[in-house]
């Protein structure tokens, strides 16, 4: 198991993985039983992040010293968790931590105008909080800290951050409400600027018919995008799934993103259409047509993907469980 998934379970608690399966032709769920949910919150965590300047130019968070990655580590909480985050920027420039979503004391900020940043070859701890939703003291309702959110440097560049995120200073949060399903897997994927993960190309993410997946999706950058989907489709509200019959919220395959947007959903991989290479990609014409495209490989039980000539896939922003 690599670091990344090492992390992902101390911050879950080591819970062991539930399969699930689905055959094209049902559209029945899971069994009870078999579906993994988020306990309640309430712990106090402690996580050490390194920035770093990769091989090729980029610059990298994670979770050990020589092992940064573009996107960053996902970091995974349950709403009430408190994380203490000790980051140690081991770049020429100085950097810094902010985060999306999230309740934190301007001390950690992760701004140059709050003294927040972190000189090269120094450290700073970080601080985030989450919270269950509940009622103010006036009797309006706050809304909890649950969601799909986003980390990213604030200083690299511009006081913006505008060099950092370029580079590839950006990573996922996710923050679990008690009671939410978690997944076999989880895959990030940013739309920064031009670029896929800071890659020429869209990075592909493997499954087999009937495991449950879950996207994080991010944007940054100067542009506007759309994030679309094939064969596949999800809740536009929270957690990306229906909540049941009654519920509202418009079912979509394609969803318009623009700077520091973030949201996520999950599926059963090849639910209603089997295995196959599923696209994703930005919907913008001129925007998939120069490389914002990539593959959602979805397998057959024994490994083979109707239609695909089973080549080499490349990876990037995955994190199983």
């Amino acid at each position: 198991m690599d670091r990344r998934g090492f992390n992902r379970r101390v911050l879950l608690g080591g819970a062991a993985v539930a399969a699930t399966s689905l055959s094209v032709a049902s559209e029945a769920i899971p069994a009870a039983e078999t579906v993994r949910k988020a306990p309640a919150g309430g712990e106090v965590r402690h996580l050490k992040i390194y920035a770093e300047k990769l091989a090729d130019g980029q610059l990298g968070y994670g979770f050990e010293k020589g092992k940064a990655t573009v996107p960053g580590p996902l970091i995974e909480l349950n709403e009430g968790d408190t994380v203490h985050i000790e980051f140690e920027n081991t770049t020429d420039v100085t950097a810094s931590l902010h985060v999306h979503g999230l309740d934190y004391e301007i001390s950690s900020d992760g701004t140059r105008m709050s003294g927040s940043a972190v000189a090269p070859g120094e450290s700073r701890t970080y601080t985030w909080r989450t919270h269950a939703p509940g009622r103010r003291s006036d009797g309006t309702w706050r809304a909890g800290s649950a969601g799909y959110w986003h980390y990213h440097d604030h200083v690299v560049g511009t006081d913006h951050g505008t060099g950092g995120i370029r580079k590839g200073l950006y990573g996922p949060v996710i923050v679990r409400r008690k009671g939410d399903i978690l997944p076999d897997s989880t895959h990030t994927i940013v739309f920064n600027d031009m670029t896929i993960n800071n890659l020429p190309a869209g990075p592909d993410f493997e499954a087999t018919v009937g495991d449950r997946v879950e996207f994080v999706m991010i944007t940054h950058g100067e542009y506007y995008h759309t994030f679309h989907m094939h064969g596949h489709r999800w809740a536009d509200n929270r957690t990306g799934m229906l909540t049941g019959p009654d519920d509202p919220s418009q079912v979509i395959d394609n969803k318009i993103v623009g700077p520091a947007d973030s949201f996520g959903f999950q599926v059963i991989a090849g639910e209603g259409v089997g295995a196959g290479a599923w696209m994703y990609h930005c919907h913008v014409q001129s925007h998939s047509d120069m490389g914002m495209v990539g593959l959602f490989l979805v397998k057959k039980p024994d490994g083979t993907i109707p239609g695909h000539d089973g080549g080499a896939h490349r990876s990037g922003g995955s994190h199983a469980h």
